[in-house]
């Protein structure tokens, strides 16, 4: 049998290992097997701590909010329930910015929280439950006018689809009836 040379395929893939292992210290740079030990412990690391990242950028944001809060006279969870009750969706990084260039800006998101917590918003989940509501009359009153204009196949694609029961025996204005 033939005598087969790895040559340049492992010394190329041996190469590419220790040119990601560049910089690391000890034999961990200079040995091929030391080397490629590192770089799976190193993936793993650079994996966990993408997720730590996270939890450590939101731990930084609540301190600073809380710092400010706590200069306009609240806490941070009252500011942040106030918040809720004021309906006002803004994400911890920006408030984190706010807190730190315009004070004067949280100081105002402040007292819209401190005036949520005393009751004194007006009640701006209604309307947007309103709307939400004139919203789905509207799309409704929409797909009524666009089932007329549908073909009788069509009809009974979307009878099976909200699972009508003996659509296909029916007529077209009977779908329709159906369907509405």
């Amino acid at each position: 049998m033939t005598r087969v040379k790895g040559g340049t395929v492992s010394k190329n893939r041996r190469r590419k290992v220790l040119k990601a292992a560049k910089g690391y210290f000890g034999s961990k740079h200079r040995l091929y097997k030391t080397a490629q030990e590192q770089l799976f412990h190193s993936g793993a690391y650079a994996y966990r701590d993408r997720k730590q990242n996270k939890r450590n950028f939101r731990k930084l944001w609540i301190t600073r909010i809380n710092a400010a809060c706590r200069m306009n006279d609240i806490s941070y969870s009252k500011f942040i329930n106030g918040l809720a009750k004021a309906n006002i969706e803004i994400n911890r990084k920006m408030l984190s910015e706010l807190a730190i260039d315009d004070e004067k800006a949280f100081a105002a998101l402040v007292k819209t929280a401190k005036d949520a917590l005393n009751g004194k918003v007006a009640p701006a989940k209604e309307e947007k439950a309103e709307k939400k509501a004139e919203v789905k009359e509207t799309k409704k009153e929409a797909v009524k006018e666009d089932l007329s204009s549908k073909t009788l196949a069509e009809l009974k694609a979307l009878a099976k689809e909200k699972e009508i029961k003996g659509y296909s025996s029916m007529k077209k204005d009977e779908l329709l009836k159906a369907l509405k």
